[in-house]
């Protein structure tokens, strides 16, 4: 009998060696993307699912219970928080992901916000095509404080890249790498003091009820008003309606957001008709590189599954005491 894998996450599988690999594995994918379901269809198909591979959709307890044959959920990414892991465990379903796979690619595309608001790459844009031509002088990274909140993977990786470009480093982070911060020079700060001190901040925590509004009007107005917020983390991490009204009123330069509490976003909140803001579609991870190495490690997981192994990125290792 074939494997069957679900996935609700669009890149799973199209790029590099993964088609050929699965095509030999000889498994059967079912993709749950159409964007006209809230759950892209996967309520269709998981019944016959062997394996899930998820994407940003929630994988819910309701989920887990409609799937007699399912084995693991793995994540097509890093974040679970859309995950029922504890609705996982009690089926006795292991979940994994893939933690460092895409995080050069989430850390690249910081950069490049920072330009983008730095030298105001999209009003130009716009400007040019549209006709006009409004030459804004911008400013220089080079020589800037940069403040990572979250000090995981991906914010070591932006903080390397920073230091290269000549920017000067500070973090907050709950379970601080001291090891990383004396080899880089990057001070430790709470969170208050890397938010007054910082000319661009850039958030890489994790999302849920713990970060939920973890920058929200008191937050903000501790920042320089020439700086600049990224949020390439979770939606729910950032107050936006607080942003908007910073943004708005001349207490802060400028953002840079691709994540957001619903996806793709309602448009009419007042965020969206600010030119000071660079949007991005929830992209953070999505580079053709980074595709495949996460698709890799989802593939090798779920060889292991078959061949009776345990991965060693399994989340939930309880399942294993049942």
């Amino acid at each position: 009998m074939s494997v069957v894998v679900a996935t609700t996450s669009p890149g799973f599988g199209r790029h590099g060696r993964l088609p050929q690999l699965i095509e030999e594995a000889g498994w059967t994918v079912i993709r749950c993307t159409d964007g006209d379901l809230a759950d892209g269809g996967l309520s269709r198909h998981i019944g016959t699912a062997d394996f899930l591979v998820s994407g940003l959709l929630p994988v819910t307890a309701a989920t887990i219970a409609h799937a007699p044959r399912l084995k693991a959920v793995l994540k097509h990414g890093v974040g679970t928080d859309n995950i029922d892991i504890a609705a996982c465990t009690a089926k006795g379903c292991p979940v994994t992901n893939t933690p460092g796979a895409n995080s050069n690619a989430v850390a690249e595309l910081a950069v490049g916000m920072m330009f983008a608001m730095a030298r105001n790459i999209v009003v130009g844009h716009n400007s040019v095509v549209s006709g006009g031509w409004d030459r804004r002088p911008g400013t220089e990274i080079s020589g800037k404080v940069l403040g990572i909140v979250g000090l995981g993977n991906i914010g070591k990786l932006l903080a390397r890249k920073a230091i290269a470009l000549g920017m000067t480093v500070v973090a907050a982070d709950l379970r601080p790498d001291r090891a990383f911060l004396a080899e880089h020079g990057i001070e430790l700060l709470d969170l208050d003091a890397l938010l007054a001190r910082s000319h661009y901040v850039s958030l890489h925590v994790f999302g849920g009820t713990g970060n939920a509004a973890l920058i929200d009007a008191r937050k903000l107005a501790l920042m320089k008003p020439e700086a600049c917020l990224l949020n390439l983390a979770r939606g729910e991490v950032v107050d936006y309606d607080a942003l908007a009204d910073a943004l708005s009123g001349g207490r802060l330069r400028g953002a840079a957001i691709d994540a957001f509490v619903t996806e793709p976003p309602d448009v009419s909140h007042p965020l969206f008709k600010l030119a000071n803001v660079v949007f991005t579609p929830h992209s953070g991870a999505d580079s053709l590189e980074a595709f495949e190495n996460v698709g890799l490690m989802v593939v090798s997981d779920i060889k292991d599954f078959i061949a009776g192994r345990r991965p060693s990125r399994v989340l939930n290792p309880e399942v294993y005491d049942r």
